[in-house]
């Protein structure tokens, strides 16, 4: 079983970047922090877009190495945006949350144990002001979100998008960009249940879901042009192409 990490905040805009690259290493821009090739800075907001909602977001430390981690282009493209890399939370991993904010919620799909509120059913009374998310693999995700919530469930509530297990997972796209496949519909990265979210605490929230969905299409058309998409499974070409056939028999 590996060790448990200490957590620890990370300023990720303020990544090192200018050190000299290692032999064989691609160069990095300074900015974006990301490979020269997939550059996002030409869609990044001139200033980060404000928000009034305080944003924590648990950055698994395997996922703090993918290259399409979308925790990097979050923390520049929003204020009021932290990222905190570790394998749970807990108390004095942030000022914030040992405050034990009353308004907070965490974004995890619902489960038999663990049941969650439809993010479209919060009241305006209930509106938060902070907003908890996990950024890791499912699975890590899970193990993430079941180790914090001892100390979660003493002050958040538990909310999710609105969803549907029998569908099948994909992308955000309803094409061939498919680069990381999820477990089911309702289940997409993190930087799009981000924006979904922000579009309903925030007064400008379909602004800021636009700015930011913008800036995640992208950053995946130019990582698609380096990675081999993944095939969709085959179930869903068959449940693909059973839908043509409805629209094509309708029409």
């Amino acid at each position: 079983m590996e060790q448990e990490q200490d957590l620890f905040q990370v300023s990720l805009s303020t990544t090192s970047s200018s050190a000299a690259p290692q032999p064989g290493r691609r160069p990095i821009c300074e900015n974006c922090t990301r490979p020269n090739p997939v550059c996002i800075c030409h869609k990044l907001p001139a200033q980060p877009i404000e928000i009034t909602t305080q944003i924590i977001i648990l950055h698994h430390p395997h996922e703090a190495q993918h290259k399409l981690s979308t925790t990097p282009i979050l923390t520049k493209c929003l204020t009021n945006t932290t990222a905190l890399v570790g394998r749970r939370l807990r108390r004095g991993n942030s000022p914030l949350l040992d405050q034990s904010p009353p308004s907070a919620i965490y974004l995890f799909p619902s489960t038999q144990t663990s049941p969650a509120v439809n993010l479209s059913q919060l009241r305006d009374k209930d509106t938060p002001k902070v907003l908890i998310v996990f950024d890791a693999t499912w699975k890590h995700a899970k193990e993430m979100v079941s180790a914090s919530e001892g100390y979660l469930g003493k002050f958040a509530k538990r909310v999710c998008l609105d969803f549907d297990e029998n569908e099948i997972g994909g992308s955000i796209y309803d094409s061939d960009l498919i680069l990381r496949k999820e477990p089911f519909g309702g289940c997409v990265s993190t930087m799009e249940a981000v924006a979904r979210t922000l579009r309903v605490l925030e007064p400008n929230g379909p602004e800021i879901e636009a700015g930011l969905i913008g800036v995640l299409r992208e950053m995946v058309r130019l990582q698609a042009s380096f990675l081999k998409p993944m095939k969709p499974r085959p179930k869903l070409l068959k449940k693909q192409k059973k839908k043509k056939v409805e629209n094509e028999c309708g029409s």
